[in-house]
C-alpha cells in the first residue's frame, strides 16, 4: 500500500479518551489528532517516542490528522490504524503475496453472513468453492510473540464462532492475522487477555477453521504484507 503523501513525523506524547493523541510537531507545535484504535495498544507506545501520522488534508474534519505508526518501547515500530488492516490484506491477495489463498475468481468485501448477524471481511469465490476471510490486526507483542486480541473481544469470539459453523459445514473457513509490529515473529492467542477467545479460537481450530499470519513492513511511504508467520496453537 503506497502512501502519499508518505506520513510525517512527530513526537507522542499521549493517547487519551480512547481515540485522541497529543503529539509535537518538530516545529515544537503541539497538535491533537485522530487514533484509530479500539484496543488497548497494550505495548504499543510511549511517551515521548517516534510517531507518524497520515493528513487527510480536509480542513473542515475536526481532527484532521491521523495516527498511523507508533514506537514501543522495545523501540520496534507498530501500526496502530486498524483500519488499514483489510486493505493491507486485500492488496496482498490480489497481488499474489498470500500464497494460501490464491485462485479465487472473485473477491468480495463485507459479505453478511452466519447465524449473528456478521459481516465477513471478504469472500473469496472460485471453481473450488468459496473461501470466508476473517481478519484482525495484530500489535500486542510480549517480546518476539504476537498476540490477540489486546483486550477482552465479545466481537472477536462471536467471529470465531461463525467461522466454526463453516467449516463444520464443509466451507473453507480463515481467520487472517494481519501483523502490524516489526518485532512480532509467532502469532498465538491472548489466553491471559481474553480466555473465552482462547476457547473459541481453540474449538474453531478443532473444526477445521485455518489460521494464517503475516508481517507487514512498516513506513512512511508504503505498509505492505510480505513475511509469512507460524500461529502457535495453545498448549494442552
Amino acid at each position: 500500500m503506497k502512501i502519499n503523501p508518505p506520513l510525517a513525523q512527530g513526537k507522542l506524547l499521549r493517547r487519551y479518551k480512547r481515540f485522541l493523541a497529543d503529539i509535537e510537531l518538530s516545529s515544537g507545535e503541539i497538535i491533537t489528532i485522530h487514533c484509530p484504535n479500539t484496543g488497548s495498544m497494550k505495548n504499543c507506545w510511549e511517551e515521548n517516542t517516534p510517531c507518524w501520522f497520515s493528513d487527510s488534508g480536509n480542513p473542515k474534519r475536526k481532527y484532521r490528522h491521523t495516527l498511523e505508526i507508533t514506537t514501543t518501547p522495545e523501540g520496534a515500530l507498530a501500526g496502530v490504524n486498524t483500519g488499514r488492516a483489510n486493505h493491507l490484506v486485500e492488496e496482498a491477495i490480489t497481488s499474489g503475496v498470500v500464497t494460501e489463498l490464491q485462485g479465487y475468481a472473485q473477491l468480495r468485501r463485507e459479505v453478511k453472513y452466519g447465524e449473528e448477524n456478521s459481516r465477513i471481511d471478504f469472500l473469496l469465490s472460485g471453481e473450488q468453492g468459496d473461501c470466508y476471510v476473517e481478519v484482525k490486526n495484530v500489535t500486542l507483542a510480549e517480546g518476539a510473540r504476537g498476540l490477540f486480541p489486546d483486550a477482552v473481544s465479545a466481537r472477536g469470539a462471536k467471529h470465531l464462532r461463525e467461522l466454526q459453523k463453516l467449516a463444520q459445514s464443509g466451507v473453507r473457513a480463515v481467520l487472517f492475522y494481519c501483523v502490524q509490529h516489526s518485532a512480532i515473529e509467532t502469532v498465538e492467542a491472548a489466553a491471559e487477555i481474553d480466555p473465552a477467545y482462547a476457547a473459541a479460537l481453540k474449538e474453531a481450530l478443532a473444526a477445521g477453521v485455518e489460521v494464517i499470519a503475516y508481517r507487514a513492513k512498516l513506513g512512511a511511504d508504503e505498509i505492505r504484507l510480505e513475511t509469512p508467520l507460524p500461529y502457535l496453537p495453545q498448549k494442552d
